[in-house]
């Protein structure tokens, strides 16, 4: 089975659903159409019976620089239905293992999606940031919720209010990856993890994940829910404007005039 768009490739083989990123001319930067395939990928992954496990990676370069900024301005996601609102939806509901291969940028969601995978490899490549604040914006994906507790407050307020990269040694000490390999190995690492998932019980993989979640479910659904309400409101507000221009302007934001 091969579905998805050009910019977001959907395959299955041998019980294993493998969904790419694959816009390399922007560094994966993720468009509402490409959040609605990822949606889409990841719940026809679920609803599939010969399918056990799915792999999310990018490109050997890039696994995502995150939202594409052009595109959140010209069609934001002003509604709880908007694709993105989807595809976190979807991947914080996913009842299969979820394995992830980062090599290069993972900027934004390209992090915070990571928090709702079971196994996460990184390339020595990889780079994590989560600049929401930066861009007058705020945390989503629950990881409000989620990165404070799998790597402590101050630890999650260091990368979520200033929203400096780090490296893939830093996430794998915060308990955000598993391992750390070499870039030409990241993802064929991610795929053998994944075939070995594949040759166990699948109803002791799915009770097994569900356990590890229990009692989370529905914080995690309504922290994504808080969380995507004051995100919708800051993406219009002026500090949101100003840092968007000014990325795109290639110059130095100015919040000195905000409150």
């Amino acid at each position: 089975m091969d579905t998805g768009t050009a910019d977001i490739v959907a395959s299955s083989a041998g019980g294993i659903a493998t969904i790419a990123l694959n816009r390399p001319a922007r560094k994966n930067a993720i468009t509402a159409p490409m959040y609605q395939a990822l949606a889409d990928a990841l719940r026809a992954a679920g609803d599939d019976a010969t399918i056990r496990c799915i792999v999310i990676h990018g490109t050997p370069e890039v696994f995502t620089a995150g939202n594409d900024l052009e595109d959140f301005l010209n069609d934001p996601p002003l509604s709880e239905d908007s694709p993105v609102f989807r595809f976190l939806t979807a991947i914080a509901g996913c009842t299969k293992p979820l394995v992830a291969a980062v090599t290069g940028p993972a900027v934004g969601v390209g992090t915070t999606m990571l928090l709702h995978c079971d196994l996460v490899y990184a390339a020595d490549n990889a780079r994590f940031a989560l600049p929401f604040a930066p861009l007058g914006l705020c945390p989503e994906a629950a990881s409000s919720l989620l990165l404070p507790m799998l790597a402590g407050h101050q630890r999650a307020a260091e990368k979520l209010l200033l929203g400096e990269p780090f490296g893939a040694e830093e996430a794998r000490e915060m308990g955000l990856v598993n391992k750390v390999l070499p870039a030409a190995q990241t993802i064929e690492h991610a795929l053998a993890q994944a075939a070995k998932l594949v040759r166990l019980p699948a109803s002791s993989l799915r009770v097994t994940k569900r356990l590890m979640r229990q009692g989370l479910g529905a914080v995690i659904a309504q922290r994504m829910l808080d969380e995507g309400a004051e995100f919708r409101t800051m993406l219009t507000a002026a500090e949101a404007r100003e840092a968007f221009s000014a990325f795109l302007e290639k110059r130095k934001p100015d919040f000195s005039r905000f409150g």
